[in-house]
């Protein structure tokens, strides 16, 4: 099945919703406005479409494989990436000082999509590299900087995170790898790291691994963690690659999905040991890794709307041939295609409006993250911040979870068809299945919505978000029988909304039990509070732009998936925030015996 990148949607998102006319005010994105937007987003588009998508269902057929410890990534893969990396993509929203393009998020995530919408597989070696560059940028020294950032941001090397080990999955407090410090101010790595995503590969001449380890004699649990760069290769005072160093990849895992992904076990030391640098200072080395954490959190998330932007298009070319049974209308006298039926339409809806709404969440979140990094004003970057932290786990959680019920429908959509490998719908709810486990499981992202994002300030940051539903719930009683229908939607959910932040704020201390038995619950009802806000915001300049004759039928259609999701998945929230608020019980009070 071919993808054609979305990008009418993207481009009202990035004017409408991200107001990209104000992110171009911020210095340093002077020249990055609507234009470029635009020109950035087709020339992506071509990439994908042309170049990377078609390998999509080679990977899932000739996944990377492993012989004597070398990786062979999937045929055509490593001339993808070459064109890949050629075309800049890699740095194009990294700091020009370092040879990138230094575009803002807001048109780096709507290109982070289409990336992942072609080839999920694919897209994880850039995404992991990303983070690596973010950490650098953060916590490197300076000549760690001049060693590492030019190389990464080109994508001539590729950069990987390794946290997990056998024992330690996301509990990081018992990481066993260890670091010797060497008379040169270097260390010795020595330990085993599993889940490493793209830790092996032949893509790239060099893969620089952002180690966690522990100094000889550090404090024992999280506060005793370090961050080193490990690097494949060793590189000279003259950045030349020198001798290969001691880090081999003993085997790749064997998986549900995103089967050309390399997802390596790394040994450390096994031949006296692996050279790496100190990332920032001993025993910070988890506030570091977190920088890389935060970063590809979003981009996950991104891959869950991405996903199912991929599964939605299928489902729809699928609808308009597969012909079986006459309209329940009468409409036809013989049989028709399937998307005439109601049924079917109900989950080409569901889909198309899931993925729209999560879209528009992610790129609000990404004009937010630039304004938080370049506005002039302290006090805006503050209030910025506060507002992309909040998405964050929003962003990750609620879409990745939408994924699996949209690439779910795109089976069913198939029916028996759906099940059957040949017709691809089966692998995009393979592939999808992983983004709600990795960098942080859907509990983990719920944890930090409930216990950092908003027990911390007594839902602070939350009400102030709320407050602005309002507004445009005010806006929306004033428009159409649309828009007053959404807005009905609206503010129920963001009622039920605060019903369970004051829930949450009271009771994560005192009774955390309770609080936590609702966590998913809360940030699936934030999540889609936050995608159905954006969505009413959408409808409202659509409504003026078609009353205007401005795209008619786009617009049209962005009103009328609006007006769906109000009422059939936004309509949800009050009976999840009953189960935050009065749920509890039923969750706890089961005797772990009767298991």
């Amino acid at each position: 099945m071919s993808y054609t990148a979305p990008l009418k949607d993207m481009l009202f998102n990035i004017e409408h919703l991200a107001r990209i006319d104000q992110v171009a005010q911020l210095p340093g994105f002077e020249d990055a406005g609507l234009e470029t937007a635009q020109a950035v987003l087709e020339e992506c588009a071509k990439l994908n479409e042309g170049v990377v998508a078609p390998l999509n269902r080679e990977g899932d057929l000739k996944p990377s494989s492993i012989k004597d410890g070398v990786v062979t990534t999937t045929p055509g893969f490593k001339d993808a990436y070459r064109q890949y990396t050629e075309g800049g993509w890699q740095g194009l929203q990294h700091p020009v000082d370092f040879g990138g393009q230094g575009l803002p998020k807001t048109i780096g995530s709507a290109c982070g999509e289409m990336l992942n919408s072609a080839n999920l597989s694919f897209a994880l070696c850039p995404l992991l590299t990303d983070g690596a560059i973010e950490a650098l940028l953060t916590a490197g020294s300076d000549e760690q900087k001049a060693t590492y950032l030019h190389k990464l941001i080109s994508g001539e090397w590729t950069g990987t995170m390794n946290l997990t080990e056998p024992q330690a999955g996301s509990d990081l407090a018992a990481v066993r790898s260890r670091a010797e410090p060497q008379p040169d101010g270097t260390y010795k790595i020595f330990g085993t790291k599993i889940f490493i995503t793209y830790g092996e590969h032949d893509m790239a001449d060099n893969i620089v691994h952002l180690v966690l380890a522990r100094v000889t004699g550090a404090p024992e649990g999280v506060k005793g963690i370090s961050l080193f760069t490990v690097p494949k290769f060793l590189v000279n005072k003259d950045g030349s690659l020198g001798a290969r160093n001691d880090v081999h990849c003993v085997s790749i895992e064997h998986k549900l999905g995103i089967k050309a992904s390399p997802t390596a076990v790394l040994q450390y030391g096994d031949h006296g040991g692996a050279i790496g640098t100190l990332v920032g200072q001993e025993n910070r080395g988890l506030e570091y890794m977190f920088i890389m954490m935060n970063a590809a959190r979003y981009a996950v998330g991104v891959q869950g709307i991405a996903i199912s932007e991929r599964a939605y298009q299928q489902a729809v070319g699928y609808a308009r041939d597969r012909v079986q049974s006459r309209p329940v209308d009468g409409s036809m006298n013989t049989a028709a295609p399937i998307i005439h039926h109601p049924d079917v339409k109900r989950m080409l809806m569901t889909m198309r409006a899931a993925t729209e709404g999560c879209r528009a969440m992610a790129s609000v979140a990404a004009a937010a993250y630039d304004a938080a990094h370049h506005h002039a004003d302290a006090e805006v970057r503050k209030q910025n911040q506060a507002f992309y932290e909040f998405l964050v786990p929003l962003v990750k959680g609620y879409s990745t979870e939408m994924s699996l019920e949209v690439t779910s429908l795109g089976v069913q959509v198939h029916g028996g068809m759906g099940f059957i490998e040949e017709t691809g719908a089966a692998q995009h709810y393979r592939d999808a299945k992983i983004l709600t486990i990795y960098e942080g499981t859907t509990a983990i992202q719920a944890n930090d919505l409930v216990g950092r994002k908003t027990a911390r300030d007594g839902g602070t940051v939350a009400k102030a978000i709320a407050a602005q539903i309002r507004q445009t719930e005010g806006e929306l009683a004033k428009g159409s029988a649309n828009a007053q229908a959404v807005g009905k939607r609206l503010t129920a959910a963001r009622e039920a909304f605060e019903q369970a932040v004051d829930f949450i704020a009271a009771n994560t201390r005192g009774n955390p039990n309770a609080a936590f038995a609702g966590s998913v619950p809360y940030l699936m009802l934030a999540g889609n509070l936050m995608a159905g806000w954006q969505l009413a915001r959408a409808l409202l300049v659509a409504e003026g732009l078609s009353a205007k004759g401005q795209d008619k039928a786009f617009m049209d259609a962005k009103i009328t998936t609006a007006r769906f999701y109000a009422d059939h998945i936004l309509s949800r929230a009050p009976g999840v925030a009953a189960s935050i608020v009065d749920g509890a019980e039923g969750v706890t009070a089961m005797a772990i015996e009767a298991f």
